[in-house]
């Protein structure tokens, strides 16, 4: 598919889980629930229950990570949270950079934004704003952020090199990033490839790792490196959708599998 279609896909699911009223994470993006109707389906994300700033009406379980908790976010940093969502981790964030920080979230998705900013009015929140905006042309001058961080969102990006160079724009010199992302270790079969439902719910975009973290020191990234790394374990039911059983038995055999990874790196 073409990255305008690839596009298009993910931003109709954020959308529709934007007006959802819970967050049970149905028919989201890094939710596998979104290509399967598998009650037994859990999603990818970590609990935020426990982290200060945590606002539960954000948290649409559309992560995969917890970027906050390595991002070494400090009080008055200015934080950029790429695919924000309804607001969780720039919720989180704001706890850490405290009254003289900033958070700006970016998300593509009209619908987000709304949702993100009517939780940014119930917070209270001055120094919190989200805008509408794309990856890969990020609405930010150069040079603005201290931290950025991402939740499970740059591996929906169809170009992920220019993601990355615009990441590397607006960070400050000595400035840093730690994002969450689902990445691969082996091949995808060609039909989960191809899958569009897949790609929406982050398997079918994610890349290598090796190829991600190049994608980062081709950026200009220094200091790259992984913080945490997970499993994700996909049920049968869900490739039996896709694949047969003698292809789902091959792709176990070749030893791949898709993982969670938390990346660290640096601009200098």
């Amino acid at each position: 598919m073409k990255p305008h279609d690839l596009k298009k896909i993910v931003k109709d699911k954020y959308s529709l889980i934007a007006k959802q009223s819970d967050k049970t994470g149905a028919a989201s993006c890094c939710s596998p629930s979104c290509c399967s109707t598998d009650a037994d389906y859990s999603t990818f994300s970590d609990n935020y229950e426990n982290l200060t700033g945590y606002a539960p009406d954000a948290d649409l379980g559309l992560g995969c990570g917890l970027p906050t908790e390595f991002a070494q976010i400090k009080e008055g940093d200015t934080v950029v949270d790429l695919g924000s969502g309804a607001g969780n981790d720039c919720f989180v964030a704001r706890a850490l950079t405290g009254d003289s920080g900033r958070v700006i979230g970016i998300d593509m998705t009209e619908a987000m934004i709304e949702k993100a900013r009517r939780n940014t009015q119930k917070l209270g929140y001055t120094n919190v704003e989200f805008h509408l905006g794309d990856i890969e042309e990020l609405p930010l001058p150069n040079d603005i952020a201290d931290v950025i961080v991402s939740n499970c969102v740059l591996n929906l990006v169809p170009d992920k090199a220019k993601a990355f160079a615009e990441i590397y724009r607006i960070l400050k010199p000595g400035g840093h990033l730690s994002v969450s992302d689902v990445v691969l270790r082996g091949e995808l079969p060609e039909k989960l490839q191809q899958a569009a439902e897949m790609y929406a719910g982050c398997v079918s975009g994610a890349i290598l790792v090796d190829d991600y973290l190049q994608i980062m020191e081709n950026a200009g990234l220094a200091q790259i490196q992984v913080q945490k790394e997970k499993v994700i374990e996909i049920p049968d039911s869900v490739y039996f959708e896709y694949l047969s059983e003698q292809e789902l038995a091959e792709f176990k055999q070749s030893g791949a599998g898709i993982y969670s990874i938390t990346v660290y790196a640096e601009k200098r």
